[in-house]
């Protein structure tokens, strides 16, 4: 649709958003939301406050624990919010943490992908909590030059070896590997390279997972989910275990920085964690309407491509890939191929006893205690 059209459409939706109730008044003109870091086009915001006259907070966490922590302690004056599905979104919905969405103020629904649909339902029956934002499985970004130097001119990664492999971490160690900062993409990837199933919710796999990532802890830099980005870009580390957005990303500003950084980054041929991000509105949201409208305007075509240009993560909204650059549209890391997208899983639903034991065993990992 024409660029006008789809503004003037947006307003109409956004003044019938803002119309009160009977008996209710009209929501203020604010809307509170808390993204990940890096996650979003640098216009969004403003061309949103532009079409709407809503004024945006906007505040960034790097993981899906910083967020439940605040959402669970309840009154966190947030409207928006974008946990993974599985199993954040999953255990909030469970928990009461979400409100359920009123699906006639998302007017673009029917632009979503059918089949990412059913994939969330897993997370979100009926998918009447949640919108898929961005889509993603976890992979490897790593410095081409400096990986060559160590294991060699012929050395083209492209397993999970490459960060659980004592014997290859340890000659990774002096120019630097991390790890993200959280037990549900680390322990999914250890048991996957130990040959075991990495959506398993076996307790004994819990250990046998931390056990694996102990054998390489002593030559990992750092555990962190945001702070790789800009370190592989800058040839400051040179393997990072991250989503495979973030290391588009890092590419990205490693080309454009032009100072001899070159990254290249894959899905490990085993397998990896899918990760679909849900746009979602708190049961406390002191602004659900506009919430509701912003949820609406990142559905338009131009805008989600956009996000995905600026962030390398793939979207949900079906027209709007021909709206992504062609380099991004023919990377197999951001649009796997079929058969690297039937390896790709994501995580299930546990009880509160494992998720226990797993935070205890992520804490051994990470003290290396």
């Amino acid at each position: 649709m024409g660029k006008k059209w789809a503004v003037f459409g947006f307003m109409a939706a956004a003044l019938a958003l803002s119309a009160p109730l009977a008996g209710q008044a009209a929501e203020e003109k604010v809307l509170n939301v808390y993204n990940w870091s890096d996650y979003i086009a640098p216009d969004t915001i403003e061309k949103f406050t532009k079409a709407t006259g809503i004024k945006v907070n906007y505040d960034v966490y790097d993981s899906n624990e910083t967020l439940f922590a605040k959402l669970q302690a309840g009154q966190s004056g947030y409207d928006l919010v974008f946990p993974s599905a599985t199993p954040f979104l999953a255990q909030g919905i469970k928990a009461g943490i979400f409100k359920t969405l009123d699906r006639s103020k998302i007017t673009r629904w029917s632009s979503l992908d059918p089949t990412m649909l059913k994939a969330m339902e897993i997370a979100d029956p009926g998918n009447s909590h949640g919108v898929p934002y961005m889509v993603a499985a976890t992979g490897i970004g790593y410095n081409i030059d400096k990986i060559k130097k160590i294991l060699g001119a012929d050395a083209k990664p492209d397993s999970w070896s490459l960060i659980f492999d004592p014997a290859v971490v340890a000659k990774l160690k002096e120019c630097g590997v991390s790890l993200l900062d959280t037990p549900t993409e680390v322990f999914p990837a250890a048991l996957i390279y130990a040959g075991k199933k990495g959506d398993s919710i076996d307790k004994a796999d819990i250990n046998a997972a931390a056990d694996q990532v102990l054998k390489i802890r002593p030559f990992i830099k750092y555990f962190h989910s945001s702070k790789y980005i800009n370190d592989l870009a800058n040839g400051d580390t040179c393997v990072a275990h991250g989503y495979v957005g973030d290391l588009v990303q890092a590419r990205t500003r490693a080309n454009e920085a032009n100072k001899g950084v070159h990254i290249a980054i894959y899905i490990p041929k085993e397998g990896a964690v899918l990760n679909i991000d849900a746009a979602a509105v708190p049961a406390d949201a002191p602004h659900p309407e506009n919430a509701q409208a912003f949820i609406d305007f990142l559905l338009q075509p131009d805008i989600i491509a956009a996000v995905t240009n600026n962030v390398g993560f793939a979207n949900a909204v079906m027209p709007a890939k021909a709206l992504v650059k062609k380099d991004l549209q023919t990377d197999p890391a951001i649009y796997p191929p079929a058969d690297m997208q039937a390896k790709e899983f994501e995580l299930p639903l546990v009880t509160p006893d494992y998720e226990r034991l797993r935070t205890r065993a992520w804490t051994k990992v990470k003290t290396g205690l």
